[in-house]
């Protein structure tokens, strides 16, 4: 009998709509007999749509929750308790203030923070913490071990680190940590390209996966309705004003079509007075956030997946349409490419350029069902290899075994 694994899991704010593959990753860890402890700085009051997000909700702690004075008793136990490494921590935070995105308050109250959840990891016994993102989030966990806390490691999703790794001090926090995971093969070179060649060995490839629960339905015909989905965040790097100007032109050319744009974001009000200022209402609707079960709804409904992002790491919801059958529009950007295969389970353009796109959506408006068919059955062969949640879990278990067994052998050593 396997005996249970206590580790815990930080993201910044959990749960969270657009942030599901954490929820059914840490799921999928609990069923290989981990005992995981959720620990985010906020989302006790975001807005959710999910059941199973309200679940984890009630399962997790919140750092931020509770004001100031939580914050300021956790560092001063600290100081008190161990001042050595406190101090050593507090020079820790403020190299990572120096030429940094962020000023050096910001480094300091993740120094605070730290503080308050190293005494939540000590209670529960945590023998690891795993952080998602390579921001603050990973610099939380990264002082946590400098106060004595776990191991810890932590996944690189992207753009973001990629958009400014010195700034993030991304290499420290790859220094000081037991493994670093990327979510693709393209993700794990951009990591390559920060640190010495002596630290590559670190840097692991885990995939984000799918549950079979999300896939396991019987295989639907493509629709007949010409209709496509965009699911994501309504935000710069998902290229959707690029879509609504492909949408503009194909109305002007007499092509039916019908686009849905599924999600919400900070660009919303932008891509709204677009559509107005076109015309355009008729043929784009924006759904808001939406649950898992209404994106696998509009997957299903629509024949194509478009996603014309000019920035990634390897978005879940290609996966997820692949996985039920649908073919996929999107870049030549980052781990895309590692799942879309153009001409074999969808298409590929490049990045910022509307005609290309327009190309592309105009050959799948023109694909026979049994076309489309063809290339969604390839498309669910390939993402059911590649992305199964328990089999990358399985990777992610092994790695977590590992840096625990290594840290034991050190503690012995140094006894």
């Amino acid at each position: 009998m396997t005996v249970p694994v206590p580790i815990a899991y930080f993201v910044n704010q959990y749960p969270k709509v657009s942030h599901s593959f954490i929820r059914r990753e840490i799921l999928a860890l609990e069923r290989q007999g981990f005992v995981i402890q959720r620990i985010a700085l906020r989302g006790w009051d975001a807005e959710l749509v999910d059941e199973e997000d309200f679940k984890e909700r009630s399962q997790t702690r919140y750092i931020l929750k509770g004001g100031l004075l939580p914050l300021m008793m956790a560092t001063l136990c600290a100081v008190l308790s161990a001042p050595l490494r406190f101090f050593g921590a507090l020079r820790l935070a403020m190299r990572m203030g120096w030429r940094a995105a962020r000023p050096l308050p910001v480094h300091l109250a993740c120094l605070a923070e730290a503080c308050r959840m190293l005494q939540w990891l000590h209670r529960s016994g945590a023998l690891h913490v795993h952080a998602h993102f390579g921001t603050n989030s990973a610099e939380v966990v990264m002082l946590a071990h400098a106060l004595g806390g776990p191991p810890y490691s932590f996944t690189v999703h992207g753009p973001e680190e990629f958009d400014q790794p010195q700034f993030l001090h991304l290499e420290t926090k790859i220094r000081y940590a037991a493994f670093v995971v990327a979510i693709s093969a393209y993700g794990r070179s951009q990591l390559y390209r920060w640190v010495a060649h002596s630290r590559w060995s670190k840097i692991k490839v885990v995939h984000c996966g799918l549950e079979a629960a999300f896939h396991q339905i019987a295989a639907t015909p493509s629709p007949v309705a010409p209709r496509l989905v965009c699911v994501g965040r309504l935000c710069a790097q998902k290229g959707q004003l690029l879509l609504v100007e492909a949408a503009r032109r194909l109305t002007v050319k007499g092509i039916a079509f019908e686009l849905v744009l599924a999600g919400d974001g900070e660009m919303r009000p932008e891509i709204e007075r677009m559509i107005a200022k076109h015309d355009l209402a008729r043929v784009i609707r924006i759904t808001g956030w939406i649950s898992s079960d209404q994106v696998r709804d509009e997957i299903l409904a629509a024949r194509a997946l478009v996603l014309p992002s000019f920035a990634e790491g390897l978005p879940v919801v290609i996966m997820e349409a692949l996985a039920l059958r649908r073919p996929v529009l999107s870049t030549f950007v980052a781990g895309i490419p590692e799942l879309v295969r153009a001409g074999e389970n969808g298409w590929l353009f490049p990045a910022g350029d509307v005609d290309e796109l327009m190309i592309a959506i105009e050959d799948l408006l023109t694909r026979s069902a049994d076309d489309l068919n063809a290339m969604g059955s390839a498309g669910h062969q390939r993402v059911l290899a590649r992305h199964s949640i328990d089999n990358e879990a399985s990777r992610l278990a092994r790695l977590f075994r590992v840096a625990i067994l290594g840290a034991r052998h050190f503690d012995a050593m140094q006894s």
